[in-house]
């Protein structure tokens, strides 16, 4: 076997412990030594390292070629790898760590709520000699949405830890910060601006264009795990719906589960006869086995209630792949392209 394929994820904290659940939930289990190692395996394919790195340094040793797919927020990821043709987004919602990059203003000012007011503040304190201060740890994100908005006149404060106090210790007069529900926000007096939303993000998937163009076995590794990832994640849309249903014979009770929508399943729904424990099989029942996209649920437990169907059961499938990786195709292409 040669060298292994090298996945970084969080090393500590909340997030480390999302992303495992997510690995774990996706059958991809990780096993570390103890928490001061920081090199561990990942069950289930063999050939694969995982790293554990902060959030931040995720980006950068993908960026490196250091490690060869990693998971962080796709916030870390605009901000510090915007331009690299190095780092390839594979996956951009892997379902947890949401959050939005916002610009804040103090309750106290009434009279700025929009990011055109915002504008017109900074024109306004221009003119009187004053710069807006804008604390941030997304200086990139932060400063090309301002100028993209209008806001030329602005000084940026790059700061760490909690920013929502910057304003009331006097070292910055707004913040452009991560937000998950707004709570911090508002017991710290801030509001968000309308139209102050920079960015939405979530935890993703990224890869390393070099090293898995040079190593085709790493590729390959890849590819499994990227797989795995995108059938957990499609699953989570369906459900599988098994349900008995009457009728004179197979053609009509196709017949009935096809003709609402709800039921007609991904190619059509599974039918076989039920050879009933009386040993009478002149009752004519159906067992049909569809798979159902979650939010047509109800619809088609309705639907088949309609032709008498009673003891229907429904289950979450573990994982729907389809003919093929759409996200391994879209990186396939990326690693042909010339850089």
């Amino acid at each position: 076997m040669g060298e292994p394929l090298r996945l970084t994820i969080a090393s500590k904290g909340s997030y480390e412990e999302a992303t495992l659940r997510f690995l774990e939930s996706a059958g991809l289990s990780v096993w570390r030594p103890n928490p001061r190692q920081y090199v561990g395996r990942l069950s289930g394919i063999d050939g694969v390292e995982v790293l554990f790195q902060r959030t931040a340094d995720i980006v950068h040793q993908v960026a490196s070629g250091g490690a060869d797919l990693g998971i962080t927020g796709y916030d870390l990821v605009a901000e510090l790898a915007g331009d690299d043709p190095n780092v390839l987004v594979v996956i951009d919602d892997l379902g947890f760590r949401r959050c939005e990059l916002v610009l804040a203003v103090p309750e106290s000012w009434l009279d700025i709520t929009t990011i055109s007011d915002l504008a017109d503040l900074a024109v306004e304190w221009k003119r009187q000699g004053r710069t807006l201060r804008v604390a941030t740890k997304f200086p990139n994100l932060t400063r090309e949405f301002l100028l993209r908005n209008g806001v030329n006149y602005f000084t940026l404060v790059e700061g760490h830890g909690a920013l929502e106090v910057a304003p009331a210790l006097g070292y910055a007069d707004l913040i452009a910060d991560l937000t998950e529900t707004g709570v911090t926000l508002r017991e710290n007096r801030l509001r968000v601006l309308e139209g102050g939303v920079i960015l939405r993000a979530q935890a993703c998937l990224i890869a390393c264009r070099r090293t898995l163009r040079q190593a085709p076995e790493k590729l390959e590794r890849a590819r499994l795990i990227i797989e795995m990832l995108e059938a957990r994640l499609r699953s989570r849309r369906y459900r599988l719906i098994t349900a008995n249903v009457q009728g004179r014979d197979e053609d009509e009770v196709v017949r009935h589960v096809t003709a609402h929508v709800a039921t007609t399943g991904e190619l059509g729904p599974t039918v076989a006869r039920v050879y009933p424990k009386s040993g009478d099989t002149r009752c004519g029942w159906y067992e049909v086995t569809i798979i159902v996209p979650a939010h047509l649920l109800m619809q088609a437990v309705d639907h088949l209630r309609l032709a008498g169907s009673t003891g229907i059961t429904v289950t979450s499938p573990d994982y729907v792949f389809d003919s093929r990786s759409h996200a391994y195709e879209r990186l396939r292409r990326a690693l042909e392209e010339p850089v």
